[in-house]
């Protein structure tokens, strides 16, 4: 039994007849129905009566298709996915997002990215940012959007922004007049601090200690959408990255720029070892699209 003979077996089904199989096929009548009862022999018995010159299947061979087109299904999904790999790369993109731009940025990119490739399909996880380089190290994701305070050596990486942070304070607050916020004024107010590990804490703090002004946490966490949430409470005053600020001023949050300047930063990561392919240089296109078409950080 092979696959030239199953497949004629299965068009003159489909086809209704064996000229029109033979056509389908590319290949002569004589062609599909010696394939047929060579299929026939093999199988040890008979799929077609012939009937004042017809074929006319017989019950086993009607057994016989429901088997052989479940079989063919798994085939056309296969040929379907090498027509995706061949128009765009991988059928599916693995990514690994910070939490900072997983409710943001990412969601926009997405639906970017979901316009122009309907076909394509892909897997997001949040996590911290030493846990996406571990999984882009280990090859479990194709793509990851980290902070700056991992190790970057052994994957390929490239900066996807570097922008200034700016202060998260509760509507109502004091320091919401002020147009600028600098380290004195943090001195006396209550501070919602990111991670200890967080690079753009650590510059905070060392401006802050640099003018002599020491900064205690009323509460820490990992994620600048967080620390809006708090400051929009009332907890108290933090400083965020503004691509994780999106949506927070149209509930009340008031943004002010720090200076100086504490900078986020973000990376890239790729799978080493690996050429990006059409899908995942296509999905950071729409990225960068998505950071770029987001409001300046004075519109904030």
């Amino acid at each position: 039994m092979n696959f030239r003979q199953i497949e004629a077996f299965r068009t003159v089904m489909r086809s209704g007849t064996v000229s029109r199989a033979a056509e389908l096929l590319g290949i002569t009548q004589p062609a599909v129905s010696r394939s047929i009862s060579e299929l026939e022999n093999v199988v040890g018995f008979a799929l077609f009566e012939r009937i004042k010159g017809r074929l006319v299947v017989t019950p086993e061979g009607q057994s016989f298709y429901r088997d052989v087109d479940a079989s063919f299904i798994g085939l056309d999904r296969i040929r379907a996915s090498a027509a995706r790999i061949r128009d765009f790369g991988s059928g599916n993109i693995r990514i690994a997002c910070l939490a900072a731009l997983g409710s943001t940025l990412l969601p926009r990119a997405v639906k970017l990215f979901r316009d122009a490739y309907p076909n394509a399909s892909l897997t997001l996880n949040i996590m911290s940012s030493s846990a996406i380089r571990n999984h882009i190290a280990d090859g479990e994701y194709d793509l990851g959007i980290a902070a700056d305070e991992i190790d970057l050596s052994g994957v390929e990486h490239q900066l996807f922004a570097s922008v200034p942070g700016l202060c998260a304070i509760p509507p109502g607050h004091p320091l919401s007049h002020k147009k600028v916020i600098e380290p004195a004024d943090l001195a006396a107010t209550d501070y919602i601090g990111l991670s200890p590990e967080d690079r753009a804490r650590l510059r905070l703090h060392a401006i802050c200690e640099e003018a002599n002004v020491i900064l205690k946490p009323v509460t820490e966490t990992p994620n600048s959408a967080t620390v809006c949430a708090l400051a929009l409470e009332g907890v108290g005053v933090g400083l965020v990255n503004p691509m994780a600020a999106y949506g927070f001023p149209d509930r009340g949050l008031v943004l002010r720029p720090f200076v100086p300047e504490v900078l986020f930063k973000e990376y890239l990561l790729f799978r080493p070892d690996t050429q990006k392919t059409q899908l995942i240089r296509a999905f950071v296109a729409k990225l960068y699209e998505a950071r770029n078409s987001r409001p300046t950080l004075q519109q904030v």
